[in-house]
């Protein structure tokens, strides 16, 4: 039996933690520690210590695995055949990448080598790509740049929010991490290097970068709200209020307005100038309200036409 330790954190790793369990003797469980959630800043675990602990897999959560020398001991001593990262969280060090006998093997949510980094999900969909997918990888001691193993790729259609993307590529991603154990222990993939540049490299998202540019084409803009759906959502300035814009759609129409502005305001939502053509957005959120569709927010309350949004 292929013994393996795995390393993850969100609820992404957990569809992969659960079919090495199913496969494998996953011998062990390495985590993030439980943060402070909610208005409360009650303890919470993460998603994949939850998953752990209903499977009864030994679970560490050091602050920074490769400065715990005890916890690295402790995983020494367990003797994997491959520890597997998903979305751990933590840079690992050349002794944790010395561990295993086969190596480190890490599931990357892009078709490397671009997107490299920590947010590739949602960067593909602001930069409007039409293809995504998974690459599972041998790990180095760079940031995304081991050998690659193998990948799958996803077609992202027009409408797709990143949250929808990162469900697919969640699910998908799990059934090519076996494969990709399957085929390595039997010698059918060759590990393949990758070049040193990235074409992008996927850096963190912030509340900072979330404000709508106007001053942009149509699609750029409504990409842009695709890509910062499910967080941390776009948003612009209606008068001295922040709106977050959770939808929109792309309206092919010229127009001489000047960009940000209310055009036309309806049951099918609000129509608002761009640099080049317009965007209807349909859902939105006032501080302190739920998300509401446009044509439930305007049942009680006003919205100008004409109004320029900042």
């Amino acid at each position: 039996m292929i013994n393996i330790i795995f390393m993850g954190t969100p609820d992404f790793a957990v569809p992969s933690f659960e079919a090495l369990v199913k496969e494998y003797n996953v011998k062990a469980v390495v985590t993030q520690p439980d943060r402070p959630k909610g208005r409360g800043k009650k303890l919470s675990f993460s998603p994949i210590k939850e998953a752990a602990l209903k499977k009864n897999v030994e679970i560490f959560q050091p602050a920074k695995l490769k400065n715990d020398s005890e916890t690295i001991e402790k995983l020494k001593k367990i003797a994997p055949d491959f520890i597997v990262v998903v979305a751990f969280g933590q840079i690992l060090s050349k002794e944790v990448l010395d561990i295993p006998k086969y190596g480190c093997i890490n599931l990357h949510a892009s078709l490397l080598p671009k997107y490299r980094g920590a947010a590739p999900i949602n960067w593909a969909i602001i930069n409007g790509e039409k293809i995504s997918g998974n690459t599972t990888m041998l790990m180095d001691e760079g940031l995304d740049t081991g050998d690659i193993l193998l990948k799958q790729e996803v077609e992202i259609t027009h409408s797709m929010t990143a949250e929808e993307l990162h469900d697919i590529l969640m699910n998908k991603g799990s059934v090519l991490l076996v494969e990709t154990i399957n085929k390595f222990i039997s010698g059918q993939i060759h590990p393949k290097k990758q070049p040193k540049e990235c074409d992008f490299y996927a850096s963190m998202l912030n509340k900072d970068i979330a404000k709508i540019n106007w001053n942009s084409s149509a699609e750029k803009v409504h990409n842009f709200i695709r890509g910062m759906n499910p967080w941390p959502v776009a948003y612009t300035h209606y008068e001295d209020r922040i709106m977050k814009v959770f939808s929109s759609k792309i309206i092919y129409e010229k127009t001489n307005k000047e960009p940000g502005i209310i055009c036309d305001i309806s049951n099918e939502g609000i129509k608002v100038a761009c640099k080049e053509n317009c965007i209807l957005i349909d859902i939105i959120q006032f501080p302190g309200k739920k998300p509401l569709k446009v044509k439930e927010f305007i049942k009680g309350n006003s919205l100008k036409n004409g109004t320029i949004l900042i």
